[in-house]
Parts: structure tokens; C-alpha cells; sequence
């Protein structure tokens, strides 16, 4: 049995995020498609003699360390509880996916740790064992212990396998980022789209719907809008993903990949090009 993996942990795009209405809870009601990117961290793990979960960053430096608690140690101890193992991990993180910025990177850590502690340890947990581990840690953890791409309905626990086709992507993230519950908590964020139909989604997935929560996300950060007011000068159509702060556009094949001003990269805004995935790259893992 092997003692040590190299996994990636890839990003996510919210093609689209309608708030449809709220729950008594007081947890919010959504419709969203989500879309895997080839923007990853990859996070190494090696069993250790003893059953303690330790982590370490790699890679640049970040701008601000992740906490010693961060998602992926969580779900490592998450997955002891769960199932009594007494083994233990190192694990070093190499971060690339930027926070706060609606990527899903913590949440697509801490699911590949679900999926290749599982694996490490000879626990062979089936996809709902984990899933429902992976929903204590966090609302988009069960997505990316999927196979692919998602129609996601409910607070995100509703996950319908979701085709699409092969397609680029600018994705732009300003310095500052957004704290997700303070979009919720905006008395000025709207809760009553009217519910979608997938297959008017499937029509045009590049530029149906809208996000909810951008009107709110923009007037939190005014880097927001500044972002798009770019993307739109070199001819693109952004939009944000998730909560955000993070931007993104489709590429049509004979559009050229936009170059980011010298002095926005030297302020700490960051554009990459992304291509979408077709599956998750650990598809299969779970149960294994």
C-alpha cells in the first residue's frame, strides 16, 4: 500500500447563482451551475507513525497564512472521528487558488483530503459516506467529491450531473477579497428569482442567468465593478463567481487571452486562463 499522494484540488465557477428564496433557518435557497477549473492547488499527504494530522505550506509565499486549522487538517480529523481511524497524516499544502474570492478552494481541499486520506488510510468509504462528512465541513464540499460539473439546487446539498462542452475562461481576482456571510446577511440582497429550468440554462450556459449576489459583492468592494469595467474595455462579459470577489469571461475559440495591465499585476490583482474540466481529477477515488 502506498504511504504518500500528490493530489490537485481544482477551482470552481459559479456559471450562474440565482437566490430563489429562504428558509426558515435562515439558510438561503439557491440554483447555481458549477464548473470545474484547471486552476488548482495540490495538496501532498504521507502517513505518519503517529495519529496526529500536521500540515505545512508550500509554495510562494502566501498573503496571509492559512490558519492551523484550515480545511483540509479539519477534514482529516473530520474523517478520524468519523470513522475511529487511529493513523494519522502529514500534509503539505501548496496553495494557488486564491481566497475570498468564490473559487471554492478551501472547500476543494478539503474534499481532496477527504478523497485521498480515504485512499491512504485503506478506509475504502463509499461517495455518501464522505459526502455527508464533507456537508459538516462546509456547503460546496459534496460537489467537489463528485465526478464532474453540477446543476445545484436547495443550499447546495441538491447535485445533478451537469455536460458541457469544452470552453476558455479569463478569470480575474482583484487583491481584495469578499466575506461570504456578509453578502448573506445584506439587507439589500434580492431572495426571489424565479426558479430556472435546466434546460434553458442549457441553451446558452455561458451567459444565461446572473449572479445574485454581485449587486451586493460590488458596493462591498469596489474593486468589483472596476474589474468588470475592464474585462468589458478588451471586449469580454464578466461576471463574478460565487460570493466573490473573483471575475470571470468565456473565451470564444478566436479570442485572444487578455493581458493584464502592468500595474494592476504589481497592485495584487491576478488574470489567468482557464480551461473547464470534464470531470473532477480524483473521479473514481471514492470507495477505493
Amino acid at each position: 500500500m502506498l504511504s504518500l499522494y500528490d493530489v490537485p484540488a481544482p477551482a470552481k465557477l459559479n456559471l450562474f447563482l440565482h437566490v430563489t428564496g429562504r428558509r426558515a433557518d435562515g439558510y438561503h435557497l439557491l440554483q447555481s451551475a458549477f464548473m470545474l477549473i484547471d486552476w488548482c492547488d495540490t495538496l501532498h499527504f504521507e502517513r505518519s507513525a503517529s495519529s496526529h494530522i500536521t500540515r505545512e505550506d508550500w509554495g510562494a509565499p502566501l498573503d496571509a497564512p492559512l490558519p492551523a486549522d484550515d480545511l483540509s487538517v479539519r477534514a482529516a480529523r473530520a474523517l478520524q472521528t468519523a470513522t475511529g481511524c487511529t493513523q494519522g497524516a502529514r500534509i503539505g499544502l501548496h496553495k494557488r487558488i486564491p481566497a475570498q474570492a468564490g473559487l471554492g478552494g478551501g472547500s476543494s481541499d478539503a474534499a481532496s483530503t477527504l478523497l485521498a486520506l480515504n485512499r491512504l488510510w485503506g478506509l475504502h468509504l463509499p461517495h455518501a459516506a464522505l459526502a455527508a462528512i464533507g456537508a459538516g465541513l462546509g456547503a460546496d464540499v459534496p460537489f467537489f467529491l463528485g465526478e464532474g460539473n453540477a446543476w445545484v439546487e436547495g443550499i447546495g446539498e441538491q447535485l445533478r450531473p451537469l455536460r458541457l462542452p469544452p470552453a476558455r475562461f479569463a478569470v480575474l481576482k482583484p487583491p481584495r477579497g469578499v466575506a461570504t456571510a456578509e453578502i448573506f446577511g445584506s439587507l439589500g440582497l434580492g431572495r426571489n428569482t424565479i426558479a430556472a429550468i435546466i434546460s434553458g440554462f442549457a441553451a446558452n450556459p455561458w451567459s444565461f442567468g446572473r449572479n445574485d449576489l454581485q449587486p451586493v459583492a460590488a458596493r462591498l468592494c469596489p474593486q468589483i465593478p472596476e474589474g468588470l469595467e475592464w474585462l468589458g474595455s478588451v471586449g469580454l462579459s464578466g461576471r463574478m463567481t460565487g460570493s466573490g470577489s473573483a471575475l470571470f469571461a468565456w473565451l470564444a475559440d478566436d479570442c485572444k487571452a487578455p493581458v493584464l495591465p502592468p500595474a494592476w499585476a504589481q497592485a495584487g490583482w491576478q488574470l489567468r486562463v482557464c480551461g473547464n474540466l470534464a470531470a473532477h481529477p480524483l473521479a473514481g477515488w471514492a470507495g477505493s
